[in-house]
């Protein structure tokens, strides 16, 4: 299992069974190249009037780092519920456990053409809203909102600094109807700017 994932993609990531993903795109890149992994993959499916999240980790081996390929055009409220599946299934393990890998989310990144991940193996979801803290809130429109207010991406490093000099804990929250492809984007700006980089929760609701 110890190769690089070096693939270029811009759109999407075909399978073995030749079915595409379409990935989420964004302006840079967080983590380049990633070794010893299996590919986990979540499809977008539509059976009727019904959008469906179907998962393929029939590849996963629990020890290695695992990548999840993600349809961009999925909601939140279909694809974190399978994601703490798989986070709990990894972090339950004890027979097998490997302290050192990683969860990874893959995306295209439009400017450097290659394709790009971004860590989240220490966040915990939450589907309810924050109790205390500074809320930052991603909307499904694309519009932040820090404590009701609403806040420009010029604005967001600005805020997020002023919340961190203060000390104050940052709740980071998404609007669960959010597509998959904002909420990569989302996080890939929140990486650019959180000067900790230290999220330990997300909440979706």
């Amino acid at each position: 299992m110890k190769y690089l994932f070096g693939i270029v993609l811009l759109l999407s990531i075909s399978c073995g069974n030749k079915e595409d993903i379409l990935l989420p795109k964004a302006d840079r890149t967080i983590v380049k190249e990633v070794v010893d992994l299996s590919s986990i993959y979540i499809f977008f499916r539509v059976r009727g009037k019904d959008t469906l999240a179907e998962v393929n980790r029939k590849n996963s081996i629990i020890t290695t780092n695992w990548i999840l390929n993600i349809d961009k055009r999925l909601p939140l409220r279909l694809v974190i519920p399978e994601v703490i599946k798989l986070q709990q299934r990894k972090r339950e393990e004890k027979e097998h456990r490997n302290e050192l890998a990683q969860n990874y989310y893959s995306y295209a990144d439009s400017i450097g053409k290659n394709l790009a991940f971004i860590p989240f193996t220490n966040v915990y979801y939450m589907t309810e809203k924050p109790k205390n803290g500074t809320v930052v809130f991603f909307t499904k429109d694309g519009v932040i909102m820090v404590n009701n207010e609403l806040v420009s991406k010029n604005d967001f490093q600005k805020v997020i600094s002023n919340s961190n000099g203060k000390l104050k804990k940052i709740r980071y929250c998404f609007d669960k109807n959010c597509n998959y492809g904002s909420y990569i984007q989302n996080k890939v700006l929140i990486h650019s700017v959180e000067l900790k980089n230290v999220i330990s929760e997300e909440f979706v609701y």
